[in-house]
């Protein structure tokens, strides 16, 4: 069973590495066995998670501005300078944006999509020479995006943006999974609730008890909850597992 869900000796990017979610999954490959590069628009952010998760393993730092296409082909460029090939990609940078209806503006539109839903796409493509490099016959490479449980249900807060980017994420990853499994690829979606996060630290600061107390399971996700997901997904345990979300929520979305 170690060697099911174990990810000794993969190669993964975490874009979004440094803080949150990101990190959390990031620690979690670290601590499997993977060799990790951490990537984050924030270069000094980005070389303090790796510095950090080195003590652990081996956890290398590659800023990047994935804002753009130009910047997602930058970042697959700098990976395949280093490595031949990649057989875990966790696509996770994102940003979020709330505002009220009558006051929710273009730029918000316009940021969140590119980030959440543009970035995923373009440097997926980007990646996918090395991607097919590392696929092996019964231990596929593998795709993970970070979608959100407010892409599943309608969220409580006025993040009209962000809810649709991670809409548009979940049925991306689907139609990515049916494209790339004949190219030896899974491409899966994590949609977590809530969890400590920067994002987060303000909804829970004002909601954290009334959020814990709503969640059937009747508190916030831990660390160890998001990094066993994405272990799950990225080791051979995961193997026959593709075009799926998997809500790390809780229970939230069963309200």
């Amino acid at each position: 069973m170690g060697d099911l869900f174990s990810v000794e000796g993969k190669t993964a990017m975490v874009t979004g590495g440094s803080r949150g979610i990101g990190l959390m999954i990031a620690r979690g490959l670290v601590e499997g066995g993977a060799r990790v590069y951490v990537s984050s628009r924030k270069a000094e952010a980005c070389r303090q998670a790796a510095e950090e998760l080195s003590r652990a393993g081996e956890c290398l730092a590659l800023p990047a501005d994935l804002s753009d296409e130009q910047g997602c082909r930058r970042l697959a460029a700098e990976v395949g300078e280093r490595q031949g090939r990649l057989q875990v990609l966790v696509n996770n940078a994102g940003a979020t944006w709330g505002a009220p209806l009558e006051d929710h503006p273009a730029a918000a539109w316009d940021k969140v999509l590119d980030l959440n839903l543009k970035a995923p796409f373009f440097l997926t493509r980007a990646m996918l020479p090395l991607l097919e490099a590392g696929a092996a016959p019964d231990d596929p490479a593998r795709v993970i995006n970070v979608g959100s449980i407010d892409g599943l249900r309608v969220p409580p807060m006025p993040t009209y943006a962000y809810s649709a980017s991670k809409a548009g994420l979940h049925h991306l990853t689907r139609v990515l999974a049916r494209e790339l499994g004949p190219r030896g690829i899974t491409v899966n979606a994590i949609a977590p609730g809530p969890f400590e996060s920067r994002m987060m630290a303000e909804t829970l600061r004002r909601f954290g008890d009334q959020i814990a107390a709503a969640a059937p399971l009747g508190r916030i996700g831990r660390p160890e909850d998001m990094a066993g997901a994405a272990l799950y997904l990225a080791s051979r345990a995961g193997a026959y597992v593709t075009g799926a979300v998997l809500p790390v929520d809780g229970g939230l979305t069963t309200l």
